[in-house]
């Protein structure tokens, strides 16, 4: 999961635990993260977090615990692992992932991606052919009809476009 998240583009992989530092080591060369945190209480977690935003930038913070939720909230996108999750993690996350799956998350990051891309795309789109019927206007070649058909096709092929993301795996 870890590679696949380095695939994706994720620089830093940080394992925060509340666990002791040798089970915490131990797991996290297991893994293959870039370094671990470990024996932190929710306030120490949340703390971290915002140290890593300041260094790097954008954080997502993944958990599942009670002891999770604080820093979940703190940070920029909070993941909870929804099948293991407790209630009040899945609550303050951005997103639960419904399965207990790590290698989702470069999935998601993909997705992501790709739903920017998307969502770009359709806003050029759109305003290309506002553009293209404001000019087409005031040269006098325009009718309101040949408007509104413009208007409706282009707001089915941004509908049409976006619908890709759903065929993607």
């Amino acid at each position: 999961a870890v590679q696949a998240l380095r695939d994706a583009g994720i620089a830093q992989v940080v394992m925060l635990t509340g666990d002791n530092r040798a089970t915490g080591e131990a797991v996290g060369a297991k893994v293959g993260v870039d370094s671990v945190l470990s024996e932190l209480l929710p306030e120490d977690k949340v703390a971290a977090v915002a140290r890593l935003e300041r260094e790097v930038g954008p954080v997502a913070m993944v958990g599942d615990g009670i002891n999770d939720a604080p820093a979940l909230a703190r940070a920029t996108l909070g993941v909870a692992m929804g099948a293991a999750g407790t209630d009040v993690a899945i609550e303050t996350a951005d997103i639960a992932l419904m399965g207990d799956d790590l290698s989702k998350l470069a999935w998601l990051v993909e997705h992501a991606r790709a739903t920017v891309a998307v969502i770009r795309a359709n806003i050029a789109f759109a305003l290309g052919i506002k553009v293209v019927f404001v000019v087409l206007t005031f040269a006098g070649l325009a009718s309101l009809w040949g408007a509104v058909a413009a208007d409706m096709g282009g707001s089915l092929i941004v509908v049409a476009n976006a619908l890709r993301l759903l065929r993607r795996g």
